[in-house]
């Protein structure tokens, strides 16, 4: 028997590599964008460690060359979701009962092959599959994936060596046992990052799960699960399900060892989960845990102070990288009427500067949004600002889905703080800006408080620190992220844990220890050294 005291400190972040031409991350990506390019793949259920194929198949496409098919995959039916169900807890036992540093190395297993030979893969089937370019593919399936495996490794160490003190005649523990059940991790097509986590969190912590993938993005998160298995995660740990969201839900959350949810995505899911959840807690064992990072309508605040290069630079990138299909993005902004014409030149400047097309060119800032019926929603807003007399479309505008679902970076101005796209999540390349007069500062931060039912990210620019304090001070609950000086996007695992309240989600922070918390059940355990004999107190005779 090992009888180590393992300890796992915090680690370094993954580095992010360059892609120059000619390096050898060039070299094996540019390779591995043709082979996932030139075939087409079946992708199978994976239920206990098992592939299972249906044959009701759906197809994978690139949305930025929407004719173009990278795979077919098997939808789950009510009999396979059961299945996952089965399979789940049939591994929860001796899954949960597995020394905590075994459950650790498999994950620092996966981050090792994440960084090796799975990084070429995984960063072209995310381009690919998600419309990612070369460095946004990189921070999020690379390197924020491998860091959410080392770091929450560190963080389960802090956790399960937090103990109570024992005092005279008795020994005290904290045992950390995993949920009373399995967990459904329902994952979104923006981030592959996301993905592993909403499954390995629980998993370090002793879960098991049930997968059910984004149907945009099942290319790499099928990749993601052979990285799994590669790395000796046993079979039932995590079951790999595409299909319907309903009937996997539904199906799932009708068994009495449903344990909890773990979940990214929009609000109006998440409050009928919730609500489902609710109206099923007499057929549960346990009360569910219920984890969700949901929809946000991120913010700029600009102080008449602000260095305005710095401002456009933000809103540029904050709103429009990944054609601002981040949680995070940027997506409506209060500028001073002093120094708006100088942060929108700046705007403009780089909109007509930056390429939009195909990830297969490095030149390509922009790429396409992910489907269809995200881009018949983004273009909506446009339209309604172009015929609205309260709004007027100050940069972009410009949309095409002829080949793929592409977006020209847009800016709305609006006059109406109201305006339907300053209150709305449009998840798209749209920002809208209301100009306020300099001398109602106070009254545009109470707009920005209190204008969107949301309380993700949000930024201030102000080179007076002063006013900065007191207007970060003033929106302390429209943000679970805030930055100040900075876009309010980018968080890194380990330095800004991320989440927020409101309609944004539980505010649990993944990349954090509170969210590895939630996938526990603590019990406390008190042993008597020498156990009493007499019942009397000291003062009785």
């Amino acid at each position: 028997m090992n009888n180590a005291i393992f300890n796992f400190p915090l680690p370094a972040n993954e580095p992010v590599k360059t892609y120059l031409p000619g390096s050898p991350e060039r070299i094996a990506l540019d390779a591995e964008l043709k082979r996932q390019s030139s075939e087409v793949i079946d992708i199978p259920l994976i239920i206990g460690g098992k592939e299972i194929r249906t044959g009701n198949v759906g197809t994978v496409v690139m949305p930025h060359n929407h004719k173009h098919i990278l795979a077919t995959y098997h939808k789950a039916g009510e009999k396979e979701v059961q299945m996952a169900v089965d399979a789940a807890m049939a591994a929860h036992k001796e899954w949960g009962e597995t020394p905590w540093e075994v459950r650790a190395s498999i994950m620092l297993r996966i981050a090792e092959l994440l960084a090796g030979k799975y990084r070429p893969v995984l960063n072209a089937a995310t381009m690919l599959g998600q419309s990612k370019n070369i460095y946004q593919a990189e921070i999020d399936s690379a390197c924020e994936l491998i860091d959410f495996l080392r770091y929450n490794v560190a963080y389960a160490c802090k956790i399960y060596a937090t103990q109570p003190k024992s005092a005279a005649n008795q020994i005290n523990s904290v045992e950390y046992r995993p949920l009373e059940g399995f967990v459904m991790a329902i994952s979104p097509f923006n981030f592959t990052s996301i993905a592993s986590n909403l499954n390995m969190a629980p998993a370090m912590m002793g879960n098991t799960t049930i997968w059910k993938t984004s149907s945009t993005a099942i290319l790499s998160n099928y990749y993601l699960m052979k990285a799994f298995m590669e790395a000796g995660l046993p079979d039932g740990v995590v079951n790999f399900l595409c299909g319907p969201g309903s009937l996997i839900g539904c199906v799932a959350m009708d068994s009495p060892d449903f344990g909890g949810i773990h979940f990214t995505g929009s609000s109006a899911t998440f409050n009928y989960l919730w609500k489902k959840v609710g109206e099923n807690l007499p057929k549960y064992k346990t009360y569910p845990r219920l984890v969700g990072e949901t929809g946000g309508k991120d913010f700029i605040f600009v102080h008449p102070s602000a260095c305005t290069k710095a401002v456009a630079n933000a809103a540029f990138c904050g709103a429009f990288e990944f054609q601002g299909q981040k949680c995070s993005a940027a997506s409506r902004m209060y500028v001073p009427k002093s120094i708006w014409p100088a942060v929108l030149d700046g705007i403009r400047e780089r909109a007509e500067d930056v390429k939009m097309g195909d990830v297969a060119d490095p030149d390509n800032f922009i790429n396409a949004v992910i489907d269809e019926a995200s881009f018949d929603n983004i273009v909506s807003y446009i339209e309604y600002a172009k015929e609205s007399k309260d709004a007027k479309i100050v940069v972009g505008g410009e949309y095409d889905k002829s080949v793929g679902y592409f977006i020209r970076p847009t800016v709305i101005e609006t006059s109406d703080p109201h305006f339907k796209s300053m209150e709305e999540e449009i998840f798209g390349p749209v920002l809208t800006v209301y100009v306020y007069e300099d001398d109602k500062l106070d009254e545009a931060v109470e707009l920005c408080n209190t204008t969107s039912p949301y309380g993700l990210t949000g930024s201030v620019f102000a080179k007076d620190r002063q006013a900065a304090e007191k207007i970060c001070k003033a929106l302390r609950y429209s943000a679970g992220n805030f930055y100040i000086n900075d876009k309010p996007t980018g968080a890194v695992v380990g330095m800004q844990p991320f989440g927020g309240s409101r309609a944004s989600g539980t505010n649990d922070k993944a990349g954090g220890e509170f969210n590895l918390i939630r996938w526990v059940t603590p019990r406390t355990i008190k042993e008597t050294l020498v156990p009493a004999t007499r019942y009397k107190y000291s003062y009785m005779k």
